[in-house]
């Protein structure tokens, strides 16, 4: 495993999804209040060197009708009602004036956001990724960040999905073809 030297003002901390109607369930192997504490610890430090934070969410219009609709084996049906604070960031990630919110309407964070155009414009050529799950919107928005070209640390125990095994496919066939994957330990050591 190669060392990590990070020049923290070059970084962004791409947080996915850590919202009340996420965290509210249950995720393997990590506990969602494990992923949003770990979360939390990288966003401080970052933010302390000079780092960048981004808070991502998905959220859809109050009618639904920006939702998508492709046929599906697997279809997602939302609730038919969503609690008034469903969509608003846990509790815990200590979220500052000079962060960057995104609201997303599908898995990705990049397609249909600023959020390149906010990496791009303040020269930001690394992304630490957080959030969960793991296989849907964290993995989503890995894809598109390395095809967008920018270098990626997969924060695996800041990470979670709803089944271990998708967890762990993700983590170990996807993350490493396309970026490193460390753990919260390792990040907060190489930004000291």
């Amino acid at each position: 495993m190669n060392e990590m030297n990070l020049s923290p003002t070059q970084i962004a901390l791409v947080a996915i999804d850590l919202q009340n109607m996420i965290v509210s369930r249950a995720t393997q192997p990590h506990e969602a209040r494990s992923v949003v504490e770990r979360t939390a610890q990288l966003a401080v430090a970052l933010r302390a060197k000079g780092g960048f934070i981004v808070w991502v969410r998905v959220a859809g219009s109050a009618d639904g009708k920006d939702r998508l609709y492709p046929v599906c084996d697997q279809p997602w049906t939302p609730p038919r009602e969503l609690p008034s604070d469903a969509n608003e960031y846990a509790p815990g990630l200590s979220i500052q004036p000079s962060d960057h919110l995104v609201t997303k309407r599908q898995w990705g964070a990049f397609y249909g956001t600023d959020l390149d155009l906010q990496l791009r414009r303040r020269r930001l050529t690394t992304i630490l990724l957080t959030g969960i799950a793991t296989n849907i919107g964290v993995e989503s928005t890995a894809r598109a960040a390395f095809e967008l070209g920018y270098e990626q640390i997969f924060v695996e125990d800041a990470m979670s999905a709803l089944a271990v095994g998708q967890h762990e496919h993700t983590v170990t066939n996807i993350f490493p073809r396309i970026g490193r994957v460390r753990r919260t330990a390792d990040v907060l050591a190489a930004l000291r």
